[in-house]
C-alpha cells in the first residue's frame, strides 16, 4: 500500500461520531481567562490521550495554565498539529439563545463557545492523530499534538512551547483555527501599543493653571487616520486586503465623577494590523511622529510597542503545502487559499521555530468571539478527515 492509499485509509478511519462528541465535550469545559482557565481542559484531555497510546508531556506555563504535548512516533522530520484551549469570555448571556458551554447540537451545528474558536479544530486534529495510529501504528517521524493555552491572549503558551525546544526538528505544523477549511499561507501581523499623554492636572474651572493631555490624544487620534490612509495606500494584499490602525482603548479622567477636574494623563491603546512586506521598525517611527507632532504645550508622551507578530508567509513549494493540496485531492475537497486576518499561535511557530505553517481548520471566520457562536459538523469531519490524509503523506 503506497502512502497515498495510507493516506485516503486514515481518512476513513477517523471516527466521525467521536469528532462530534469531544468537540462537544470540550465546549462543555469552561476555559475562559480570567476565569476557570485552560487547566480543565488539559486534565481531561491528559488522560483521553494516554489511553490512547500517545505519549503526553504537560508543561506549567503559569499556575493554573499548562501547555499538553502529546506524541506519536518519535524521529525527526514530522508534523506539529496545534490547537490552543483557551476561548474568549461568553460576554452577556441574555445575547446567547442557546446556553454557551451546553454544546447543543442542532441542525448539523454545535452552539457553544469555542466550538468554532477552536475546540472544534482541536478535536478534529485528536481524531486525527488517533485515526493516524491506527493506520501506521508508531510512525518513524513524529506526529505531535501542541495544545497551548493563552492564544487569545499574549500566546504565553507557544512562546513557552518553543522556548522549551518542543519545536525543533519539525518539517512543518497545521494551525487548526476556524478558516473555512481554506489553505491559509499568509497571516497579518500584529502591533499591540500603548501611547501615553502626560500633562498637569487642574481645576476645571481653571485650566490655565494645568495642561490638559485630552486634545493632544484626540489630535494623535485623529492623525491615526491619515496614517492609516496611506499605510493602506501602499499595501493591499490579494487574501489579507488592508492594513488598519485601530485606537481600541481611550482611556482619562480623574475619577468618577470628577467633572471639576482635569485629568494628567491619557492612555490611547491601538491595534495595528499588517501585511507581509510592512517593516514594523518603520512604522513605530511613524507612529511617533504621529505622536510628537500632536502634542500642544506643557504635555509629553511616551509610546510602548508591547507585542509584536510579524505578518507569515508560507511557499507553495514546501512539503507541508504540497502534502495539504495533495490531502485535499485524494479527499475530493475544493482547494481554495485564504489569508488569516488575524495572527495565530502559528505565527510564532513561523517567526521564532522557523517551520512551514499552514492555518487550516473547520469553521467560518467571522464566527468566533460571538453570542452563539457554532460549527459546522460536516466541516469538522471534513478537517479531520484532511488532518489525518496530511499526517500520513508528512510521516511516511
Amino acid at each position: 500500500m503506497d502512502k497515498h492509499q495510507l493516506a485516503q485509509r486514515a481518512a476513513q478511519e477517523v471516527d466521525v461520531n467521536e469528532v462530534v462528541r469531544l468537540t462537544q465535550a470540550l465546549v462543555r469545559i469552561e476555559s475562559y481567562y480570567p476565569g476557570p482557565g485552560e487547566q480543565p481542559v488539559v486534565d481531561f484531555l491528559e488522560p483521553y490521550l494516554r489511553e490512547r497510546g500517545f505519549k503526553t508531556t504537560v508543561q506549567e506555563v503559569e499556575p493554573g495554565r499548562p501547555n499538553l504535548i502529546a506524541d506519536l512516533g518519535e524521529g525527526p522530520g514530522g508534523l506539529i498539529l496545534e490547537g490552543h484551549t483557551d476561548v474568549v469570555t461568553h460576554g452577556n448571556l441574555e445575547r446567547w439563545t442557546v446556553p454557551p458551554y451546553e454544546a447543543r447540537l442542532v441542525d448539523g451545528r454545535i452552539y457553544g463557545r469555542g466550538a468554532c474558536d477552536m475546540k472544534g479544530g482541536l478535536a478534529a486534529a485528536i481524531c486525527a492523530a488517533v485515526a493516524v495510529k491506527k493506520v501506521l501504528g508508531e510512525p518513524q517521524k513524529t506526529l505531535r499534538l501542541c495544545i497551548p493555552c493563552d492564544e487569545e491572549g499574549l500566546m504565553i503558551g507557544i512562546k513557552a512551547f518553543i522556548r522549551a525546544g518542543h519545536a525543533e526538528g519539525f518539517a512543518g505544523a497545521i494551525i487548526c483555527e476556524p478558516e473555512e477549511n481554506q489553505v491559509c499561507l499568509w497571516q497579518k501581523g500584529a502591533m499591540r501599543v500603548w501611547v501615553r499623554f502626560q500633562g498637569k492636572m487642574a481645576h476645571g474651572a481653571m485650566p490655565y493653571a494645568g495642561a490638559n493631555p485630552i486634545p493632544s490624544a484626540s489630535r494623535f487620534v485623529v492623525a491615526l487616520q491619515t496614517l492609516q490612509a496611506a499605510l493602506q495606500a501602499e499595501s493591499q494584499h490579494e487574501y489579507l486586503g488592508l492594513p488598519w490602525v485601530t485606537p481600541t482603548v481611550f482611556q482619562a479622567g480623574a475619577g468618577e465623577g470628577q467633572f471639576n477636574v482635569m485629568p494628567d494623563q491619557v492612555w490611547v491603546g491601538l491595534d495595528i494590523r499588517t501585511n507581509p512586506g510592512q517593516d514594523h521598525s518603520a512604522l513605530e517611527t511613524r507612529l511617533r511622529q504621529a505622536m510628537e507632532g500632536s502634542l500642544e504645550a506643557g504635555v509629553s508622551a511616551s509610546l510602548e510597542v508591547f507585542e509584536d507578530r510579524p505578518a507569515t508567509e508560507t511557499s507553495r513549494n514546501t512539503t507541508l503545502v504540497q502534502a495539504v493540496e495533495q490531502g485535499l485531492q485524494l479527499l475530493q475537497m475544493p482547494l481554495r487559499y485564504g489569508g488569516v486576518p488575524g495572527a495565530t499561535d502559528g505565527t510564532f511557530l513561523w517567526a521564532w521555530a522557523g517551520l512551514p505553517i499552514v492555518t487550516i481548520g473547520p469553521g467560518g471566520k467571522t464566527v468566533p468571539h460571538q453570542a452563539d457562536e457554532y460549527i459546522e459538523v460536516e466541516e469538522l469531519i471534513a478537517a479531520a478527515r484532511l488532518y489525518a490524509a496530511t499526517s500520513v503523506l508528512m510521516l511516511t
